[in-house]
């Protein structure tokens, strides 16, 4: 089916997209640091448009599990294969580099390690832990998998208790199985309304648009997700990384996208972000509060 979506002439980009050249002091210096120590940021490998604007407000993502996922989602850049095996010294790493950047808040995220029995939760907690011990300034969310829905494994986050827990729907229902191979739309939702009917005090998740939804679809799956008491929403323009990914089908107006946050909004969720180049790490700091 995706192959011969790939024939399709890509859509020339709007003027609305167009990406900010990162700059200022506390870009620049945390730039050197990631250089000097080969420090593994997913705002770069992402090649995430807003990293100048984190970077400025001292927030970074942190890629842990390794960069070869299990899973191939249609969408996504990161390499699908056979993992390495699990780090133990990644948490200590990533804290260290937490602490040398100055991160006041770190979005942790991993690819997806359907390989192994505990699905990477423990090496999660080892991560939470090791970021409190070493940098014990710093508020955290972590950008979880699905963990298949298996119900001990989201256990272990809660229990280190992270000021945020996300976990992406991406899409909405009817085109999750094209972009989200191996993930199932109704699976999200259990994780997500689990989170916070066990206590968990801020939940939050993500959508990206131009991948054929209807804009029915949308709101449908924005009500879906307020459902499942979800605090926090970002609803952003898919970008394709590659031209082996799914094409972009269409450049959603930051007036439809301003269309969205207003319905959120009303729906009662207490931050939404929604426009082009929002991400699911955007503003993450605002969002522990």
């Amino acid at each position: 089916m995706m192959n011969d979506t790939l024939t399709d002439t890509p859509l020339q980009k709007p003027k609305w997209i167009r990406v900010k050249l990162p700059t200022g002091k506390n870009y620049r210096e945390l730039r050197t640091l990631v250089d000097k120590y080969k420090l593994n940021t997913i705002c770069q490998s992402g090649s995430c448009p807003n990293m100048g604007e984190c970077w400025g407000e001292g927030t970074a993502t942190f890629m842990i599990l390794g960069n070869i996922c299990t899973r191939s989602c249609g969408f996504c850049g990161v390499k699908t294969g056979k993992p390495l095996d699990v780090n133990w010294e990644e948490p200590e790493k990533v804290a260290r580099s937490i602490k040398l950047m100055k991160i006041k808040h770190a979005v942790l995220t991993s690819v997806d390690r359907d390989d192994l029995k505990d699905m990477g939760s423990i090496l999660w907690t080892e991560t939470v832990n090791a970021v409190r011990r070493i940098s014990p300034g710093t508020t955290m969310e972590t950008l979880i998998p699905d963990f298949q829905g298996i119900t001990k494994h989201i256990d272990r986050l809660i229990n280190v208790a992270p000021e945020v827990i996300s976990h992406n729907m991406e899409t909405v229902k009817r085109l999750t199985r094209e972009v989200r191979i191996q993930a199932k739309y109704e699976r999200s939702l259990d994780v997500l309304t689990y989170l916070k009917e066990s206590g968990q005090n801020r939940t939050k998740t993500g959508l990206m648009l131009g991948l054929g939804e209807t804009k029915d679809e949308v709101m449908y799956a924005i009500e879906d997700i307020q459902k499942a008491k979800v605090d926090i929403i970002t609803i952003g323009q898919y970008l394709q990384p590659t031209k082996k990914h799914l094409p972009v089908k269409r450049f959603v107006t930051p007036e439809e996208f301003e269309e969205y946050r207003i319905f959120a909004k009303e729906l009662g969720f207490r931050h939404v972000e929604s426009s082009p180049f929002v991400r699911s790490s955007y503003h993450a700091e605002k969002h522990i509060h």
